[in-house]
């Protein structure tokens, strides 16, 4: 009688903490950049009432073990790397990844404090350096910040990431190509808020090279660079709303386990009566 009440109360946490991670993903449906979280669930160690037994030749058949499960745990909460959306701004400043990778920010401008991000809502400041809209240096390919020149008049951002200015006669030239870096195990990032991601030592790679992370490029497998362009999230809302119904009854169903067994245990209290 107690397993059942046990069981109810995990099945219960599990289907809250789905809830939870549902309630988030819905939350950040307009979110750029943003990768949608999911729950997944693992049984318990069951408890055996009685164990196998061997089958005997002309004697006796085999039996099977008879177990009674203890309730569900979580297994996994995993982040779901899938592409969002494209968005059109036409806004020089708005990119967008168009395969594997990742844009590499930073606050001081150093590869030492570095994140990953996939919203590329980038401006340029008051002293002409590509940021991010919390201020982050968007980095280039050598571990540097990308700033334009005094004499720059207008620049473009090509599919391979490279920063082309114009000067006032006309000429032009690429100084700075924007990193983007692959990451072989993306679910191994570790969110940190602000859109943004730190490698750990499941993602596959701690210490990031910017000089091979060249936007575009088949041989590590980054995307091209859209300019003008946002990913936004990749939250499918008819899916949010139907893992929460099956949540919601999941909760209510355990709910009602819990019940039940004290109904029971209250009618066992009674036979003394």
């Amino acid at each position: 009688m107690l397993r059942s009440l046990y069981s109810g109360v995990s099945g219960m946490r599990g289907f809250q903490t789905k809830l939870d991670v549902i309630g988030n993903n819905i939350a950040n449906v307009n979110t750029i950049g943003f990768k949608a979280g999911r729950v997944m669930f693992k049984d318990i160690l069951s408890q055996s009432v009685a164990g196998v037994t061997a089958p005997e030749a002309g004697a006796k058949g085999g039996v099977n073990a008879k177990q009674i499960g203890l309730g569900v745990a979580i297994s996994a909460i995993d982040t779901v790397h899938t592409p969002g959306s494209a968005m059109t701004t036409n806004v020089p400043t708005d990119l967008r990844i168009d395969g594997d990778g990742f844009f590499a920010v930073s606050p001081t401008g150093s590869t030492d404090d570095m994140f990953l991000t996939r919203a590329g809502n980038f401006t340029v400041d008051a002293n002409r350096q590509l940021v991010t809209a919390d201020g982050m240096f968007v980095l280039n390919t050598q571990g540097g910040i990308i700033a334009l020149e005094d004499d720059d008049t207008a620049f473009s951002i090509s599919q391979n990431g490279e920063v082309i200015t114009t000067k006032a006669d006309g000429t032009t030239g690429a100084a700075n190509v924007i990193a983007v870096a692959k990451v072989p195990n993306p679910a191994g990032l570790e969110k940190v808020g602000g859109n943004l991601y730190r490698t750990t030592a499941n993602s596959n790679v701690e210490d990031i090279d910017l000089a091979t992370s060249v936007p575009n490029d088949p041989a590590t497998g980054t995307g091209a660079i859209i300019a003008g362009q946002l990913e936004m999230s990749n939250v499918d809302l008819t899916s949010e709303f139907t893992e929460m119904i099956v949540a919601q009854r999941g909760f209510q169903s355990n709910s009602r386990i819990i019940t039940t067994s004290d109904e029971i245990l209250q009618e066992v209290v009674n036979l003394k009566r």
